[in-house]
C-alpha cells in the first residue's frame, strides 16, 4: 500500500511517526529513510521503540538556511537514500518504510518521480510504503492507494516566531 501525506500544511512527517508508532505498538516494523533532514536534531532522532529505526541520509535543507554544500552532494545524498530503500525492501525486514521528504527531493530534481516510483513498485504487498514532503508530484498521488494533503490554516511562523522545539521538529 503507497501512502502520500503532501501539502503546505504542518504535520506530514508527524503523521508518518505516528504511523511507524502504531505500526511498532502491533509487534511490527517500521523504519523511516529521511531525504532532506541531515545534520539537524530532530526529536525523533532519540526515539527508542522496539522495531523503531531511522536513517538521516540528507544533507540538511537545499538551497537555504545557509546550506553551503554543492548541489551534487545533495544529489548524491538523495540518490543513496533511495538506494538504501531499495537494499531495505529487498530484506523484507519492514513492515512499513516512510520516504521522508521524498516528495521534495523530487521537486529539488535530486531525484525523479519516475526513478522513485520504479523502487516503490517493488515493494511486497504487504509493505506498506509512506511518502511524504510537500508538492508530491501528480504521479505520485495517482499511484497512491492513500492521499492526504495538509493544508495550512495559520501557523505562528507568519507572525515571525521561529520553529519550537519539540512541535517543529
Amino acid at each position: 500500500m503507497l501512502i502520500v501525506f503532501t501539502g503546505n500544511g504542518k504535520g506530514k512527517t508527524t503523521a508518518a511517526l505516528g504511523q511507524m508508532v502504531r505500526t511498532v505498538g502491533r509487534g511490527k516494523k517500521a523504519l523511516m529513510i529521511q531525504f532532506i533532514k541531515g545534520p539537524w536534531k530532530s526529536g525523533e532522532d532519540g526515539t527508542q521503540l522496539p522495531g523503531f529505526e531511522l536513517m538521516k541520509m540528507g544533507k540538511g535543507f537545499v538551497g537555504i538556511l545557509g546550506d553551503a554544500l554543492p548541489r551534487a552532494t545533495h544529489v548524491r545524498a538523495a540518490e543513496g537514500a533511495l538506494a538504501k530503500f531499495s537494499k531495505e525492501l529487498k530484506s523484507k525486514k519492514w513492515d512499513l518504510i516512510v520516504l521522508d521528504e521524498v516528495n521534495v527531493a523530487v521537486g529539488l530534481k535530486l531525484l525523479s518521480s519516475s526513478a522513485v516510483l520504479k523502487a516503490v513498485k517493488k515493494a511486497p504487498l504487504e509493505t506498506f510504503v509512506i511518502m511524504t514532503g510537500r508538492d508530491a508530484p501528480p504521479s505520485f498521488l495517482k499511484a497512491a492507494h492513500l492521499a492526504t494533503e495538509m493544508r495550512e490554516i495559520k501557523h505562528p511562523f507568519n507572525k515571525g516566531e521561529l520553529a519550537k522545539v519539540a512541535l517543529d521538529f
